[in-house]
C-alpha cells in the first residue's frame, strides 16, 4: 500500500491593522464623531467653494434695502423700504394743481412710482433668508464668505503651531540636559503671560510696525507664535517617556541616527497627541480670530470674517436687527462645537490603550 503524499497547501498571511486603520475602525462606531466629522466636512467644503469662487462671489453686492427683513420675517413690516417709499412720494406736491398746472398729471405717475418701489424693495427683502446689513448685502453670503477667512487662519495657524510644538517638544524631550533647561525658559517666558494678553500685545506691535504684515497673514503668524506652548508640554512628555523604550534602543543598536530615532522612530509613535492638539487648536483659533476682529486688529475692512460680522452686529442690536448677529454667531457655534466633539472622538480613537 503506497502512500499518498499530498502538497500542503499555503496559510493565508495575516497582518495585523496598524494604528490608523484601528483608530478609523473606532472612529466609525463613534456615532457623535462621525456626525461632527460630516459637520467639519461640510464647512469645509463650503470654505473651499467660496474660495474657488462657486458661491458667496458676489457677497459684497447690495442685495434689497439697507437692514433688510430675513425671508422668515416676510410678514413683518420693512421700516427701510417704507422710508424709501416716503422719499420717493415726497418728491410729488400734495395739493391738487391739475387747473393750474400742466405737469399734474406727472404727480400721480410719482405715486404710483413710489407705490411699486415699495412693493418692490419689500420683495427684494423678502428674497433674503437671513435679511440684509446696513448696505443691503445679503447676511447668508457674507457668513458663507466670512467662514473662508474664519476657518483658514483656524487650519492653518493650528497646522504651523502644532509643527513648532512637536519640533520644540521633541528637541527638549530627546536632547535633554542644555537643550531642555533653554527651552523650558523660552516656555516659561511665553506662558507667564495669560494668552489673551499675548495675543493682542503681539497684534498691537505688529498693527503699530507692520512686522508681519497685515490681514489674514498677520493673524495666521501671531497665533502661531502664540499657540505653541501646550503641544510643546505635552511632546516634550511624550519624547521623555518613549526615549527609553526598547524599540528607541534596537535602533540605536543597529545604528539609527538620532534624527532618525526622533522623527523616524519615535514621532509616529505619538503623532496622535500631535492630531489631536491640530484639531482642538483650530478650534482656539476660530474664536481668537473672532476674537482679533471684534477688536479690530483682524481683517482688513474689504474683506469679511465671522469676527467683523459680530463687530458689525454690535451696533445693529441698538436699532433692533438681530439677524446678522445670529448668523455668524451660530455659524461660529455649530463649527466649534462639530470640531470640539470630533476632537474628543479622535483622542478616544487614538488612545494606545484602547488597543
Amino acid at each position: 500500500m503506497s502512500a499518498v503524499l499530498t502538497t500542503p497547501q499555503p496559510v493565508a498571511r495575516q497582518e495585523s491593522p496598524g494604528l490608523w486603520a484601528l483608530a478609523w475602525r473606532r472612529l466609525r462606531q463613534d456615532t457623535v464623531g462621525m456626525v461632527s466629522l460630516a459637520v467639519v466636512a461640510f464647512f469645509l467644503a463650503m470654505m473651499l467653494a467660496s474660495f474657488t469662487g462657486l458661491i458667496a462671489k458676489d457677497w459684497s453686492k447690495e442685495k434689497g434695502v439697507s437692514y433688510a427683513n430675513p425671508s422668515f420675517l416676510a410678514g413683518a413690516e420693512n421700516l427701510e423700504a417704507r422710508s424709501m417709499a416716503t422719499k420717493e412720494a415726497a418728491k410729488a406736491p400734495a395739493v391738487d394743481l391739475s387747473d393750474i398746472d400742466p405737469l399734474a398729471p406727472r404727480y400721480r405717475e410719482w405715486e404710483e412710482r413710489a407705490a411699486k418701489i415699495a412693493v418692490t424693495e419689500t420683495k427684494r427683502a423678502e428674497s433674503l433668508p437671513f435679511g440684509g446689513d446696513k448696505w443691503g448685502r445679503d447676511v447668508l453670503q457674507k457668513v458663507i464668505k466670512g467662514s473662508e477667512v474664519s476657518i483658514f487662519v483656524g487650519l492653518c495657524g493650528a497646522l504651523i503651531a502644532t509643527f513648532i510644538g512637536t519640533f520644540l517638544g521633541a528637541m527638549a524631550g530627546y536632547w535633554g540636559g542644555k537643550v531642555n533647561d533653554f527651552l523650558e525658559w523660552f516656555y516659561n517666558i511665553f506662558t507667564s503671560i495669560p494668552y489673551i494678553l499675548l495675543i493682542l500685545a503681539f497684534a498691537a506691535v505688529a498693527q503699530a510696525t507692520g512686522s508681519f504684515g497685515k490681514g489674514v497673514v498677520s493673524i495666521i503668524v501671531i497665533l502661531s507664535l502664540t499657540g505653541w506652548t501646550g503641544i510643546y508640554r505635552l511632546i516634550r512628555a511624550e519624547y521623555i517617556k518613549h526615549g527609553n523604550r526598547e524599540y528607541v534602543k534596537a535602533a540605536q543598536a543597529i545604528g539609527a541616527t538620532n534624527m532618525s530615532r526622533m522623527f523616524g522612530h519615535i514621532l509616529p509613535n505619538v503623532s496622535h497627541v500631535s492630531l489631536v492638539q491640530l484639531s482642538a487648536h483650530v478650534v482656539g483659533f476660530i474664536k481668537a480670530e473672532v476674537i482679533l476682529s471684534f477688536l479690530g486688529f483682524g481683517v482688513p475692512v474689504d474683506q469679511v470674517s465671522w469676527g467683523t460680522m459680530l463687530a458689525e452686529a454690535q451696533n445693529e442690536l441698538v436699532i433692533g436687527k438681530w439677524w446678522q448677529l445670529v448668523a455668524a454667531g451660530a455659524s461660529m457655534a455649530i463649527l466649534v462645537t462639530a470640531f470640539s466633539l470630533l476632537t474628543d472622538a479622535l483622542r478616544d480613537a487614538l488612545d494606545p490603550k484602547l488597543k
